[in-house]
């Protein structure tokens, strides 16, 4: 076996320790189960951290702090188009996106798609239908230490403008012939390839995994 598929192997384990974990601290009443579910939690954050590259810190305050079943974050994509080009934003890092991020608190997948083009591209839009629903560790690199569920949205520009941001330093325009480095983790060349199919399809039918 690899290397990377043995880390893969590796990090699935730890996820489903972690995941049986908080289960387990969300249900028990006993006190000295809790303290050992808190002990194996603690032992599969150390194991993300190895074998995914994140700072334990980091892979503790994503879960370790978590109560409750625990469940897939959720990430929305908008997918903007004009002149059979998309909108794609500039990040600091110099590669380029799909405006986007998490859905925070009190946003539905609707509301946080409108937040994040307005964040990120300066633009109004109005969501008007969803392209698809993945999940990201089956579509993009690396993957990561926690599920996420990715949800693409075709939007309309409603008006706006660019402004530079803390998060992105341009927008523009792209023909599916002549994509930027884009941000793998977030977007790759076959979401954005389906991103245009759905455009020009009236009858497109979301995809899900």
């Amino acid at each position: 076996m690899d290397n990377n598929k043995c880390n893969l192997k590796w990090l699935k384990w730890a996820k489903e320790l972690q995941f049986l974990a908080q289960v387990g601290l969300a249900y028990t009443k006993d006190d000295f189960d809790k303290e050992r579910f808190e002990r194996i939690r603690a032992i599969a954050a150390e194991m993300m951290s190895l074998q995914s590259g994140l700072p334990l810190e980091q892979v503790q305050g994503l879960f370790c702090n978590e109560t409750g079943f625990q469940t897939p974050k959720l990430d929305t994509r908008a997918a903007i188009f004009a002149d059979n080009k998309i909108l794609l934003v500039k990040e600091k890092n110099g590669t380029w996106s799909m405006p986007g991020g998490w859905v925070d608190v009190m946003q539905t997948i609707k509301s946080n798609t409108v937040k994040e083009v307005r964040e990120e591209a300066g633009l109004d839009v109005e969501a008007v239908r969803i392209i698809a629903l993945q999940d990201r560790n089956r579509h993009n690199q690396p993957p990561y230490a926690y599920n996420v569920c990715k949800v693409f949205v075709l939007c309309n520009v409603l008006g706006g403008n660019f402004q530079p941001n803390i998060e992105t330093v341009e927008s523009r325009y792209f023909g599916l012939d002549e994509l930027p480095v884009l941000a793998e983790e977030k977007n790759n060349k076959e979401q954005i390839e389906m991103c245009f199919s759905a455009y020009r399809d009236e009858d497109w039918q979301v995809k899900f995994d």
